[in-house]
């Protein structure tokens, strides 16, 4: 046997046999197909939500990262009127908000930013330094450099 034939054997397929490979193919693609449609029930659901969930008073933000107070949503064009500062109003795409903003989050997102400095400077002493001159302040700090040593 040369291994022409044999190659011509193994690619000869049964006339009416069957070829268990075919039932693996069909089975995945099936799976494939199964798969895509609960993806895209997933995200349509989630779409709805979100369209339900989207209503005068409602902070988002949009996919371009501008966040804004809802006024206004026109369901017949898509559109939304957000305010992004006292006074202005811009109209969005409707299909731009990215995330709507919940009223519990945008309260714990402010409260962990200080408004000074004061965060910086915990635990360290409080001391007078404007009567001390250059020469006393650089007494000082080597003198606490000196102690750290």
């Amino acid at each position: 046997m040369t291994l022409s034939s044999i190659l011509a054997a193994d690619q000869a397929a049964p006339a009416g046999g069957f070829n268990p490979m075919n039932l693996v193919l069909f089975a995945l693609f099936a799976l494939l197909i199964i798969m895509m449609i609960r993806k895209q029930r997933k995200t349509k659901a989630a779409a709805q939500e979100k369209q339900s969930k989207l209503s005068p008073g409602v902070d988002i933000m949009t996919n371009f990262g501008l966040f804004g107070h809802v006024k206004a949503v026109d369901t017949e064009n898509n559109k939304i009127e957000l305010e992004i500062s006292p006074g202005v109003v811009v109209t969005v795409h409707s299909q731009t908000v990215a995330k709507i903003i919940d009223p519990a989050d945008a309260s714990l997102s402010g409260d962990s930013v200080p408004d000074d400095v004061s965060s910086l400077t915990l635990g360290l002493e409080k001391r007078d330094d404007s009567k001390e001159s250059a020469e006393e302040t650089l007494a000082r700090l080597n003198q606490e450099n000196n102690k750290d040593n």
